[in-house]
């Protein structure tokens, strides 16, 4: 009878720890029930992912930029994100450091070795997607500073308040992350970083390169920001363009997730 009481115990802990190990997601997403009417539904869904078969991009949290307020929000954001990272990285989800521009700064850094040491994969013939415009005006760099300077590249380096890791890799370029995510099996890619609208969709490494060729991309969507001014169209908060940004991402794109849903 005891040896039944030892192996029931064995077995229940086994799966509470398979159980905390999975990242049981809530994603939202958005579709056109009635197609071409433009009237867009926001739905939810439920995913089991399994750590090993996911990686986390972190895109180009820098530590400084050519438009202040961005700057700011950006570190903003980076103090927020450090105890996901951590908490990913707990879980073995494999963490990827994108800071675009900096790859002269971590030349030494074991983790740029590791990535380069990656054996090269070549990704698949784009598949043919749709590209609807953005729902703003970003034409005008979407700084939303009093008095914006002429662009520069600012950062150096990612953001100090990222931790990175042992086990962890860096680059910027998405045919390195994608050999990284062939050599692991990884099939689903979570996203958090600026900017929304530009580097989050438009990077090699990002939303919609990643999704062409095939990886299941999810949007951290609270740790995001657009580059957005509202002076220019459609006229509303930086807040309300980001949010927009991410419901034409949750359209067109991929599905995103909270924070919250990843520290459980």
């Amino acid at each position: 009878m005891r040896w039944a009481v030892l192996l029931l115990s064995s077995l229940l802990l086994v799966s509470a720890e398979t159980a905390a190990s999975r990242l049981a997601l809530t994603l939202r997403t958005r579709h056109e029930p009635f197609k071409g009417s433009g009237a867009w539904v926001e739905t939810t869904f439920k995913v089991d992912l399994e750590p090993k078969k996911t990686a986390l991009v972190i895109c180009d949290m820098w530590d400084d930029h050519w438009c202040k307020s961005a700057a700011k929000r950006c570190g903003e954001l980076a103090r927020q994100a450090d105890p996901v990272v951590a908490a990913l990285r707990s879980k073995g989800v494999t963490i990827v450091h994108c800071p675009s521009d900096t790859m002269a700064y971590y030349a030494d850094a074991t983790q740029r070795k590791a990535m380069l040491a990656i054996t090269k994969a070549t990704p698949p013939d784009n598949k043919a997607l749709t590209d609807p415009p953005l729902p703003i005006d970003d034409k005008d760099g979407g700084c939303d500073d009093e008095m914006p300077v002429k662009s520069f590249r600012a950062w150096k380096r990612q953001h100090e308040a990222i931790r990175i890791s042992e086990g962890d890799f860096i680059s910027d370029q998405g045919t390195e992350v994608y050999s990284l995510l062939k050599a692991r099996g990884i099939d689903t890619l979570l996203i958090m970083g600026v900017h929304t609208n530009m580097c989050v969709c438009n990077r090699s490494f990002a939303i919609k390169q990643m999704t062409r060729w095939g990886i299941k991309c999810i949007l951290i969507r609270d740790l995001t920001d657009a580059m957005y001014n509202p002076k220019r169209r459609p006229f509303v908060s930086h807040e309300e363009g980001t949010n927009l940004v991410i419901q034409h991402i949750e359209q067109h794109w991929c599905p995103t997730v909270l924070t919250r849903e990843l520290m459980r």
